[in-house]
């Protein structure tokens, strides 16, 4: 299988060559590897190696040489091995050492020993459906946060091919798997997740039966804000399980570090009613695919039930937005206030420039979604912050186009970076 060129890749490029070394970090299987190589002129993997026991306990430092950039792959497995890449960078003084890729955040005892001056992060992501050739990337973020833009129109894609495609995920492994094939393989996925590396991250042994109602009940309530005792209430209803407040709280914290669990933070703008912000995140799985294997659906289950696709739906291009916006560098948050006036992705740069998105799979609440976006942006303080770049509205069925209010439609299929 030929390699696909990822969005991620010139933002490594760019880190290389400001830092000593670069620590890439993604769910498991999300491509970092395979990427890495790209650029990498030597690799050592942590968690194949034979050898790498033994050197770990005789003589660490000899797994750092080699032709730079150098690959730490699964670095995690030895977590001693971050500090002798520290105080390696610091002895070369010099930049693009390293990469270091893992499918788990570092603990908290690497975490003492910082990496400040020495290391950047990375973040990757499933592949986008602009990396996967899905979508033409007619319509920029780049643009859409600059708030200039050519006029555009392209049709939209079909519900089967929408559903289809959240069913397969963007796992680079899944390229050329039919949907049938692609679901077995991420039920495969979250088996493992349950049984084996839930209980790695954690260092403890887990409960596989209590990590999958969870994972089960983070899927029922995905892209929404449900907090940890609506999850609890959830498992014990539908599920009939229990699990403690404290005990939900651990894999909760397990399943971040895994990079499976993404939370959508709340956007905090300036406004003029007296309306008073909602503060908390909105909960997605790193990839739709895993929100279907959980529950163990399939196309016939999805077409069925067009009100959760469409949540499952918001989480897809929530995804894409959020590789879409790291290249700008800019992050994703979500508008919830008292009044129940939502706007599902605010994008926004360091800069404090933003974009106001609403996301609806049909083109059936297109009407509702720009009157949203319009109070929205009403009810900003203009003294205060500046209005929004762009109003959009991501849809999936619908075609790109331009309104003559001026918000943006934006077929899934339209998005890039």
């Amino acid at each position: 299988m030929s390699y696909i060129k990822r969005i991620a890749e010139e933002d490594l490029l760019e880190k290389l060559s400001a830092s000593g070394a670069v620590l890439i970090k993604g769910p498991k299987s999300c491509g970092k590897t395979a990427t890495s190589k790209q650029y990498a002129k030597s690799f050592v993997e942590m968690d194949r190696d034979k050898q790498v026991p033994v050197i770990m306990a005789t003589n660490p430092q000899l797994l750092l040489a080699g032709n730079t950039p150098r690959l730490i792959d699964e670095w995690q497995e030895y977590p001693e091995i971050w500090n002798y890449v520290r105080h390696e960078v610091d002895d070369r003084k010099a930049k693009g050492q390293f990469i270091l890729t893992g499918s788990a955040n570092p603990t908290d005892d690497a975490k003492l020993h910082s990496g400040a001056g020495r290391f950047t992060v990375l973040q990757m992501d499933t592949m986008t459906w602009q990396e996967l050739g899905y979508s033409s990337a007619i319509v920029k973020m780049s643009d859409l946060l600059h708030g200039s833009f050519s006029d555009f129109y392209e049709a939209g894609v079909s519900l089967d091919f929408i559903i289809d495609k959240m069913l397969i995920g963007g796992w680079p492994t899944l390229l050329n798997e039919n949907s049938k094939n692609a679901v077995k393989m991420n039920r495969g996925y979250v088996d493992l997740l349950c049984e084996v590396d839930i209980n790695r991250v954690s260092g403890v042994k887990r409960d596989p039966l209590k990590v999958r109602s969870l994972l089960r009940s983070i899927a029922r309530n995905i892209a929404t804000m449900a907090d940890n005792k609506t999850l609890e209430q959830d498992v014990k209803t539908n599920d009939r399980n229990e699990l403690s407040r404290n005990t939900l709280s651990e894999y909760l914290d397990a399943l971040s570090r895994l990079m499976i669990l993404y939370e959508q933070p709340a956007f905090n703008p300036h406004i003029r009613s007296s309306a008073s912000l909602r503060k908390s995140p909105k909960r997605h799985l790193c990839d739709t695919s895993l929100a279907v294997a959980s529950l163990g659906l399939d196309k016939e289950a999805l077409l069925k039930d067009i009100k959760y696709t469409g949540f499952l739906f918001e989480s897809l291009a929530t995804h894409e937005l959020n590789v879409y916006a790291k290249a700008n560098d800019a992050m994703v948050f979500h508008y919830y206030d008292s009044y129940g006036l939502e706007v599902d992705a605010v994008v926004q740069k360091r800069n404090g420039d933003y974009a106001a998105f609403e996301i609806k799979l049909g083109v059936g609440y297109i009407e509702e979604a720009a009157e949203n976006l319009k109070k929205f942006s009403g009810n900003i303080d203009i003294s205060k912050m500046n209005m929004p770049k762009s109003l959009n509205i991501i849809t999936g069925t619908g075609m790109s186009h331009r309104r003559p209010d001026g918000i943006n439609v934006i077929s899934l299929a339209s998005l890039g970076k």
